[in-house]
């Protein structure tokens, strides 16, 4: 077996992945092929930090009429439910995780504290940030930018819908041109939309390279981690 190139990695799972053509909730199949994947790379003896959205149960950001603060606190709820299905699923294959939780709730997730999720990561297990940074108005994009810069992660794998970084949204246009490579700084310049400006700004601050690839085959990441550029390269 190919020996990893990277040996801590951040792995940032969007809410509608898990939702696959359901849609909303998570598709059990989904669901299961994600945690195989996430194993298989812990095999390898790598150590493995993920960060789920929420989008699949809720979007603040769709609600016109409700305050935004309430609306980001039910977002982190949803990040809760997707954090503990996943963390599950992997117990299931058994791969020892541990759910750590921005904002506290003692009876579900242990309180984030950066040397508590280091040393979990020491110990190879899988580690689940729940809640986003707890604070509103911040992306789970932008949470999971600061948790790979907290734990010094080696890259930030960012799993999306499409393969990689787009001159333009490849959905709705055919010439769309997709990236290799690029800077932290031309993707907030050329305003590419992997993900929002503060985590693109993070990532860059903190020197953080992410990879942006597609989440359609759950293989990708193992070939990532064995040093495959599948997708879009930033840094």
């Amino acid at each position: 077996m190919d020996k990893p190139v990277y040996q801590r990695i951040l792995l940032k799972i969007s809410g509608e992945a898990l939702a696959g053509k359901k849609k909303v909730g998570i598709d059990d199949t989904v669901l299961k092929n994600i945690s195989q994947m996430i194993k298989n790379v812990a095999d390898l003896g790598v150590e493995i930090a993920v960060v789920v959205g929420g989008g699949n149960f809720w979007r603040g950001r769709t609600s016109e009429s409700m305050d935004r603060v309430t609306a980001d606190h039910m977002g982190m709820l949803a990040t809760m439910m997707n954090s503990l299905a996943l963390s599950d699923a992997l117990e299931q294959k058994g791969v020892v995780t541990r759910v750590l939780s921005a904002v506290e709730i003692r009876q579900m997730a242990e309180p984030y504290i950066r040397k508590r999720a280091v040393r979990h990561l020491e110990k190879k297990r899988v580690v689940i940030f729940a809640c986003g940074t707890g604070n509103p108005f911040f992306s789970t994009d932008t949470g999971a930018a600061l948790r790979a810069a907290e734990i010094e992660a080696d890259i930030f794998c960012k799993a999306t819908m499409v393969d990689g970084i787009y001159d333009k949204d490849p959905n709705v246009y055919s010439d769309a041109k997709r990236f290799d490579q690029v800077s932290h700084d031309e993707v907030l310049k050329l305003d590419l939309k992997v993900m929002d400006a503060t985590a693109a700004a993070l990532c860059r601050d903190n020197k953080t390279s992410i990879m942006v690839f597609s989440m359609e085959d759950p293989e990708n990441i193992l070939r990532i981690v064995k040093g495959e550029n599948i997708g879009t390269l930033v840094q």
